[in-house]
């Protein structure tokens, strides 16, 4: 009886290894298209980084990255991403909470015109501001008329403001789609509790909505910001590289405008941007697990 019973614990140990098998094999597929598009590229950009193109390797491209115009330009990058993730983040929250009390109709339509403006971007979007708001641009020319020269007061579209202003088009709708579902948790009954004690809606705002949702919204605002470090062709369409973002510098180094022997100077830039949104994903899901928490 103890032989049977071994027998039948090995059988079942057997047929649940090949379960187990059976159930990750449909995560095969994804596997590989991670291994393929994400883990290999890379890989490779690292090992062209510490390479000269004469298979001799050194750290020659990366002390070249820390110098000033090269750290002049992540500076200026992570300060552009910063500053149009907040500004978008703090705009779209407010709108999705406006949005998120009114109709289901209304609600379905704004998502479904979110999901499209999210993903517009490069020649298109730049064009579209380059036509209302560049120097003879309908709505400065409106402005004019109005007796406000917006040219007049410094600003221009071509810049770092302009840039941020192009960023929040598709920045807003993004946090409108990832913050919303965030409001679907809160519950009435935390309002009428606050109602019933004789709290205002300051006080309600002030010591509930906000700390229930300010997880999210900090896992939001720091997915906007992941979106505007790694936006290219906008900025590119839109200012030519007169505003040094790093993804303009690297396609200036890819293009070919490079000096002798620092090719692999863009594959380094790419590393450190990629260390950069690696910091900011794991921050992400750290702020993920957090609003789940809540």
């Amino acid at each position: 009886m103890t032989v049977m019973s071994t027998n039948r614990g090995t059988a079942t140990r057997k047929g649940g290894g090949s379960s187990a098998i059976f159930k990750t094999l449909p995560l095969a597929p994804f596997s590989l298209v991670f291994i393929f598009f994400f883990c290999w590229p890379i890989f490779q950009i690292i090992k062209n980084s510490i390479s000269d193109g004469k298979g001799h390797y050194n750290l020659g491209a990366y002390r070249l990255m820390f110098t000033k115009p090269y750290m002049h330009a992540f500076s200026v990058s992570l300060q552009l991403s910063f500053f149009s993730a907040l500004s978008a983040g703090l705009i779209g929250a407010i709108i999705a909470f406006y949005v998120h009390k009114s109709s289901k109709s209304l609600q379905s339509g704004i998502a479904m015109l979110s999901g499209v403006l999210a993903n517009s971007g490069g020649v298109p979007l730049a064009f579209m501001f380059i036509a209302a708001f560049g120097a003879q641009g309908g709505i400065v020319t409106i402005l004019k008329k109005l007796g406000f020269d917006i040219y007049g007061h410094g600003f221009t579209l071509y810049s770092f403001s302009g840039l941020v202003l192009v960023y929040s088009f598709f920045q807003i709708p993004l946090m409108l789609l990832v913050f919303t579902p965030a409001l679907a948790g809160m519950r009435n009954e935390w309002r009428e509790a606050n109602n019933s004690l004789g709290g205002s809606n300051l006080q309600f705002i002030r010591w509930v909505l906000i700390p229930v949702l300010f997880p999210a919204f900090l896992a939001s605002t720091l997915l906007l910001f992941a979106s505007a470090f790694s936006a290219f062709a906008t900025a590119r369409a839109l200012t030519g590289g007169s505003v040094a973002l790093v993804p303009l510098v690297i396609g200036s180094l890819i293009d070919g405008n490079v000096i002798t022997d620092q090719a692999n100077l863009g594959d380094a830039l790419a590393v450190g941007m990629v260390v950069v949104s690696a910091i900011v994903m794991i921050f992400y899901g750290f702020s993920l697990r957090w609003a789940r928490g809540r």
